[in-house]
């Protein structure tokens, strides 16, 4: 009866660790969302023209702060002059950390 219960508790416990796998292990988002989000925060301002990522993740570091950021870029005209930005976007939480603009 005892070998019973204990194979019972050990049958749980590893289909329960398969299926919690996934919420225990951070996962990046995609660089598509990285790009919507970005998309997103520029529309907030005005409408925009065109806009490109870089699909590889890279390292940018703030100050004493490094994060894994995926490189976008967007573009977009204000009276008549074209606007040109790039906006770095954390890996793992999909935060914009910095924006420049290009000249």
């Amino acid at each position: 009866m005892k070998a019973r219960y204990f194979l019972l508790g050990l049958g749980i416990g590893i289909v329960g660790t398969y299926f919690m796998k996934d919420q225990i292990i951070p996962h990046n988002i995609s660089s598509d969302k990285a790009l919507e989000i970005v998309k997103k925060a520029f529309k907030e301002k005005g409408p925009i023209d065109g806009s490109w990522i870089y699909t590889v993740p890279e390292t940018f570091s703030n100050e004493h702060l490094s994060y894994d950021v995926y490189k976008a870029g967007i573009s977009r005209s204000v009276d008549h002059h074209l606007e040109q930005y790039e906006a770095f976007v954390d890996t793992k939480t999909g935060t914009i950390v910095h924006v420049d603009r290009i000249h």
